[in-house]
């Protein structure tokens, strides 16, 4: 069996990346942007950072500022009408996973008409490369600057659902740990958790590959070694580096590989209650970790070897239970380990997200089936 592997074609990594980008997009002849971003970004002035660059090099801009934590359908047809108003030919979306999905689903309706709904009941189902699309990143978790993934809310029916597909592929991509610095602990917290939850949902997946391992490996590693830092000294620039580029080799992993129940259940815990969606990461990974382990414990044990457990001596079932353990004691040290329950989620919404969970996109590759009866057990495991 082949494998394909997806990454950009360009990436710009590192202390005032941003710097670099305006040259890039005049040597592509790109002459106005639609910025997709959120109005929290746009009133602390952190937009500015972009739009300085972009009028140094003579680009045009308009900005959305609509999107919301959780992208729903309607914040992408609104960008379709400012794009088409506004004559765009690119987009660039700046902020975390949220604005990007949301410029992913309007630069890959723009070329190929319909609604981003009609690209979720299967993978790669566009016929057509996006819109030219730069995504620059303030945020160190969901990798969603790079993935072919976008997760969407469709308010109606209270589900997310994700979108994969091979066109969502930016042109450039920015990681710039300057943008990261504003972060707040909580925000840090979650999408480290976040990053954490893709690597290691990467590594145990069906799908994965030498590839796919290696850097699923390196970003656990990376990720242990520096989120509580990063959490706790926001301005600490290696911190802020090193989990930079953690969550991009764990978005290089599960953009390839994929993931599995933690996110197909976070999926439905955003959609119903508008939950922050690495937190809900976060909550889960223990819970799921468990159940994976009673058939992967080679796997976890590789995990728990990656947190810096030391496993000499230990069984493979000693440690994966060990490498869990330090899973919970991040979650705590960072301030993520909280109950469902007091987010307001109510048991008998339970079996609604469990069936959805088992029909969500992630729930393929996850190495060990699950009953919806199991998933709901999980859900009240989290409670």
């Amino acid at each position: 069996m082949s494998n394909t592997f997806y990454m950009p074609p360009m990436s710009l990594l590192g202390h005032n990346a941003i710097k670099e980008l305006g040259p890039e997009l005049v040597a592509r002849k790109f002459k106005k942007a639609l910025i997709v971003t959120d109005k929290v970004l746009v009133d602390i002035k952190l937009v500015d950072k972009l739009t300085v660059e972009l009028e140094a090099h003579h680009i045009n801009f308009a900005i959305f500022d609509g999107v919301k934590p959780n992208p729903t359908e309607q914040n992408i047809e609104d960008g379709l009408v400012l794009l088409k108003e506004q004559d765009c030919d690119f987009v660039i979306s700046f902020g975390g996973g949220s604005p990007h999905d949301c410029a992913k689903g309007i630069a890959l309706v723009a070329t190929n008409g319909g609604h981003i709904r009609d690209y979720s009941k299967g993978v790669h189902l566009s016929a057509s490369p996006q819109l030219p699309l730069v995504t620059v990143n303030t945020t160190a978790g969901t990798a969603a600057e790079m993935t072919v993934f976008a997760i969407v809310h469709n308010e109606e029916d209270e589900t997310k659902y994700p979108v994969v597909d091979k066109n969502f592929t930016p042109t450039i991509v920015v990681n710039d740990s300057e943008l990261m610095v504003a972060m707040p602990k909580s925000l840090t917290a979650a999408t480290g958790m976040d990053a954490l939850t893709h690597a290691i949902e990467a590594y145990v997946s069906t799908a994965s590959t030498p590839i796919t391992d290696a850097v699923a490996i390196k970003a656990i590693e990376l990720i242990t070694k520096n989120l509580e830092t990063a959490v706790y000294n926001g301005e600490d620039l290696e911190a802020r580096d090193a989990m930079q580029y953690a969550e991009y080799m764990a978005g290089m992993a599960f953009s390839n590989a994929s993931l599995g129940y933690v996110h197909s259940m976070a999926h439905q815990l955003g959609g119903v209650y508008d939950l922050v969606h690495g937190l809900c990461n976060a909550i889960l990974l223990p819970k799921v970790s468990r159940f994976n382990a009673i058939e992967n414990v080679e796997r976890f044990a590789d995990v728990a070897k990656a947190m810096g457990v030391d496993i000499l001596g230990m069984t493979s079932e000693d440690a994966a239970e060990a490498g869990i353990v330090a899973i919970e004691k991040l979650s705590k040290a960072v301030g993520t380990d909280q109950k469902l329950a007091d987010l307001g989620v109510k048991e008998e919404r339970l079996e609604f997200m469990a069936i959805n969970a088992l029909n969500d996109a992630c729930s393929l590759t996850n190495p060990r089936k699950a009953s919806m009866e199991e998933i709901v057990n999980l859900f009240k495991q989290a409670m």
